[in-house]
């Protein structure tokens, strides 16, 4: 009975190292990790955030450039300020624009940089001043049901149209 309580032991032990190990990976490779900060840190004004947490990612094109390291209000304005942390070796234009953009219909929150023309770049604790925040895919969804009813309310019942004559027999 020893042996097997051993073998037990071990075997979990073994099975709890692995699980350790897979987290550290996963946390070191996602990105999502606390850690550096060594990169471009810039803010951004948005009316809405809904859905986006720090952690979350920047991108540019669609490739990822940064994270998301602080949310929070503006107790003047009562907008969003957004912190993120881009890839320092980025030159942005100071007229770069950012959105809060949906990963798909049952996808989290990011943040999408669009790079202007502007020959000015943006500096370590600048501000990008061209935002536009999340579009809620309920509220979306819950205007266009709206829009529906009220138009099939508003149309007035057409009259049915009167029957075609049938067709006179072919002559002989």
């Amino acid at each position: 009975m020893q042996k097997r309580s051993l073998a037990e032991l071990f075997t979990g032990a073994a099975v709890l190292a692995v699980a350790a190990l897979f987290l550290a990976y996963a946390m070191l490779h996602s990105g999502r990790a606390g850690g550096s900060t060594t990169g471009l840190v810039l803010t951004a004004r948005f009316d809405k955030i809904d859905g986006l947490n720090n952690g979350a990612d920047v991108r540019i094109a669609g490739v990822k450039v940064g994270t998301v390291t602080g949310l929070r209000i503006d107790t003047q304005s009562f907008a969003a300020e957004v912190t993120i942390n881009v890839d320092a070796t980025l030159k942005l234009p100071a007229d770069t624009s950012a959105e809060i953009t949906s990963e798909g219909l049952l996808g989290g929150k990011y943040v999408s940089l669009v790079p202007g023309g502007a020959d000015r770049v943006l500096a370590s604790g600048g501000r990008i001043t061209e935002t536009q925040g999340s579009v809620s895919l309920e509220s979306l969804l819950g205007r266009f049901i709206f829009s529906a009813t009220q138009m099939n309310t508003s149309q007035p019942q057409a009259a049915p149209a009167p029957a075609a004559p049938s067709p006179a027999p072919p002559a002989r």
